[in-house]
């Protein structure tokens, strides 16, 4: 199976900084033109998510409260 277009090996994933390598629930991060890409750090196959930058943006100030 082909990995979908949005998981390119090109990518820069960041990890979490608050993934602890214990099994948790942890995810990668990777940004692109005009979009953010998050997967799941422990099955990075999975299908992940893409967002535009004012969506993330919103997302982590919420995530901040």
């Amino acid at each position: 199976m082909q990995k979908p277009r949005y998981e390119n090996d090109s990518l820069a994933w960041f990890k979490s900084s608050y993934s602890a390598g214990d099994g948790g629930e942890c995810v990668e991060v990777a940004e692109s033109l005009g979009s953010v890409h998050v997967r799941d750090s422990k099955d990075t196959n999975r299908p992940g998510l893409v967002v535009d930058g004012s969506a993330w943006t919103a997302f982590v100030g919420f995530a901040r409260r």
